[in-house]
């Protein structure tokens, strides 16, 4: 039995079944963890989404930003952009069964000594703490307030952690964390704008996991969403394990043993913009 963690998918489902193949993935026995983003900009959004599903308990995925996107306009009244690849999913007939499944995903995933999240940790945050914000959240999506919830998702403040934060800045300020969060000021704010590749960013920004004194540094995190670091150079990766890959913009799929830390990669891509996405 093998455990394997996979970098953002968005669609590109013919790349995931070839990189399956690529590490003789059996459904009977092993195991795959998705660091999120399942759907969207990809051609085949819906086919990877009922994929994830059927693999039931050998499949754990964590929520993306692109995974609540496709949540907001399925529940409110929020428009896609001309960039999303989401029709298919909205107008399939088994809608309404896909998107309860994806609404209850979790915003991290925390096994023994590793944990998985979409995008980031904050460097505040113990793995514990990680874990019962997630929850908040999580409770709220599974529940009846979660369309008010997508109405007031979207924002890039507050900037700044305080325990006291309450109501829909709470909320969105760990969402924001989780599905997010590249760079980090030096007070460990949120600097959401920013979304270039590390090197290139304002001069005090840091990476979220290059920040001193990170609570986490000696944990293992898997994350994805920054396909950009692929670009990245003289980058210090301290028990942190990026595994977006950029399979949509002209890159690969990337899969990582989970036990023993090896990599496997596609050979197909999934060129659907000229640019990594940001």
């Amino acid at each position: 039995m093998a455990t394997y963690a996979i970098g953002d998918i968005q669609g590109c489902y013919d790349e995931l079944r070839q990189l399956l193949d690529k590490i003789n993935f059996k459904s009977d026995c092993d195991n795959l963890w998705f660091t999120g983003d399942l759907v969207n900009r990809g051609p085949k959004s819906l086919e990877t989404l009922r994929f994830v599903k059927s693999l039931a308990d050998n499949a754990i995925t964590v929520l993306g930003n692109h995974d609540l996107h496709l949540l907001a306009i399925a529940f409110t009244t929020n428009k896609s952009s001309k960039k999303d690849t989401l029709d298919e999913i909205l107008n399939a007939v088994d809608r309404e069964e896909l998107l309860n499944w994806l609404a209850h995903r979790p915003l991290i995933h925390v096994d023994n000594d590793i944990s998985m999240v979409h995008a980031a940790i904050h460097p505040d945050w113990s793995i514990q703490k990680a874990e019962s914000l997630a929850e908040e959240v999580e409770a709220i999506l599974q529940g009846e307030q979660h369309i008010n919830y997508y109405k007031n998702m979207y924002g890039d403040e507050p900037a700044c952690w305080s325990d006291e934060l309450r109501g829909y800045e709470r909320l969105r300020y760990i969402t924001n964390v989780f599905t997010r969060l590249r760079f980090c000021d030096q007070n460990h704010g949120l600097a959401l704008r920013h979304k270039c590749k590390p090197g290139a960013q304002p001069d005090n920004l840091l990476p979220w996991f290059n920040v001193d004194n990170r609570t986490t540094e000696n944990d293992s995190i898997i994350f994805g969403h920054w396909s950009t670091l692929v670009l990245a150079k003289d980058i210090e990766y301290k028990n942190v394990y990026p595994l977006d890959t950029g399979c949509l913009w002209g890159g690969y799929l990337t899969a990582m043993r989970i036990d023993d830390g090896s990599f496997a990669k596609t050979t197909l891509h999934c060129p659907q913009a000229s640019k990594p996405h940001i």
